[in-house]
């Protein structure tokens, strides 16, 4: 049966825009797979630990050789990559924090990341389509004053595609502060066209990839 691999970092549990766009794909792609499998990490509620040097090393030492906290470090790697692996679609919500992505997300990266398996010369998830709802409280689109400051889209692009090999798409909804932020409220409308646009964007993009799964 197809598996969809669905990760939110969104750190805001109630009225997230990542989220709820997430949801709208996930939503679709159930819709097309009732028995299909999901796979769901919410890396905020319940965050991975940082890569330390027990998972580091275990990775380049022989099973039989490892130390117990390295072999518990692999187990949890291990587990995490299969989950990868096994995904005929992957789906990342990750709002901006401080113009790059939740470290949440990043723990994730780093624990999935390894030479010679999921990254390298033949990465084992190769070719799995991505989708990641990019959410931000402002713009930083082609030609917005802050545009140099995005380092969500620009870093994830390189590392899920040049890294692991993996096909990325992204949807992007903007302005997500508008409503809270005084200062930003001219932007109000804005920000409504940009999330309807990435709620329709999420739902016909969970359709394709189901669609995509099962052939």
């Amino acid at each position: 049966m197809p598996t969809l691999l669905h990760l939110d970092s969104s750190a805001v549990a109630d009225g997230s825009v990542s989220r709820e766009v997430t949801a709208a794909f996930r939503a679709a792609w159930q819709a097309e797979h009732p028995e299909g499998t999901v796979i769901y990490r919410d890396l905020a509620a319940d965050p991975l630990p940082h890569l330390d040097v027990h998972g580091i090393t275990a990775g380049f030492t022989p099973v039989g050789a490892r130390s117990a906290e390295q072999a518990a470090a692999y187990a949890l790697r291990d587990e995490l990559m299969a989950e990868l692996e096994t995904a005929d679609a992957v789906l990342i919500g990750s709002p901006m924090y401080n113009f790059t992505v939740p470290s949440s997300l990043k723990a994730w990266l780093d624990q999935v990341i390894l030479v010679g398996r999921t990254a390298g010369e033949a990465p084992s998830a190769k070719g799995t389509p991505v989708t990641v709802v990019a959410a931000r409280g402002g713009s930083y689109a082609p030609g917005a004053p802050r545009e140099p400051f995005e380092f969500v889209t620009t870093y994830l692009e390189k590392v899920l595609t040049g890294m692991l090999g993996l096909e990325v798409d992204f949807i992007v909804p903007e302005f997500t502060l508008a409503g809270t932020v005084p200062a930003m409220a001219d932007f109000i409308p804005k920000a409504a066209e940009s999330k309807a646009q990435a709620l329709e964007q999420a739902a016909r993009r969970g359709k394709e990839q189901a669609v995509r799964s099962a052939v």
